[in-house]
């Protein structure tokens, strides 16, 4: 859907690796969480910053952070962030102060603090049916945000890590393994056997089920 969108700048892969450096002052958990408390809307931290916050504890660093939300909410998001900007991506495309039919098309959102040029936040904008979650890779899989959003003892929202690891599974790239071994043995036997459920649907045969 995104390469019928107009307009946005095209990146070559140079010019992706040279956003990576964009991101090194990006915002920790605990800064995220500053600015959405007391927000109405659900949101979690996600990806490998929410299995740290699983663990209780920072286990390697961080390129980034994403947190994801319901997409219908995101205007009560945007406007806990007045005075930044938040650019859509998509497919090696990305379109600076979005509009609201490219966000409408797009599910990622970056916010940028315009005095600097660097990336803060990754927000994903997520499908979702009132107060259930929907996997935006298996629509068929479909969770209340009251069970898959847990939280640290200081009351910062991260996504359940049986479905961090499940969109782990896709690529499975040298971090994604590490975070694998390392979060697995703290899963109680529920969350282990609703990952190897949840696997065995979206990837049947994949190589971490017998692990599980």
């Amino acid at each position: 859907m995104s390469e019928q969108l107009p307009g946005g700048i095209q990146l070559s892969p140079a010019e992706i690796e040279a956003l990576g450096a964009r991101w090194s002052s990006c915002w920790t958990p605990s800064d995220v969480a500053h600015h959405l408390t007391g927000i109405a809307t659900p949101w979690f931290v996600a990806a490998g910053w929410a299995l740290d916050l699983f663990r209780g504890r920072q286990t390697r660093e961080h390129g980034d952070i994403e947190i994801a939300i319901p997409a219908a909410r995101f205007p009560e998001v945007r406007d806990r962030f007045l005075g930044y900007v938040f650019d859509a991506v998509s497919s090696g495309r990305i379109w600076e102060n979005a509009t609201l039919d490219v966000l409408a098309a797009t599910h990622q959102t970056w916010l940028r603090d315009p005095a600097t040029d660097n990336y803060l936040l990754d927000v994903f904008r997520e499908p979702h049916d009132g107060d259930t979650w929907i996997c935006r890779r298996d629509e068929t899989i479909r969770l209340p945000y009251s069970d898959i959003i847990h939280q640290t003892q200081d009351g910062i929202p991260y996504l359940a890590p049986e479905l961090v690891l499940l969109f782990k599974a896709k690529h499975v790239r040298p971090k994604d393994q590490a975070d694998f071994d390392e979060t697995v043995p703290h899963m109680t036997p529920a969350q282990r056997e609703t990952l190897a459920e949840l696997l065995d649907r979206a990837h049947p045969e994949h190589h971490w089920l017998a692990d599980l």
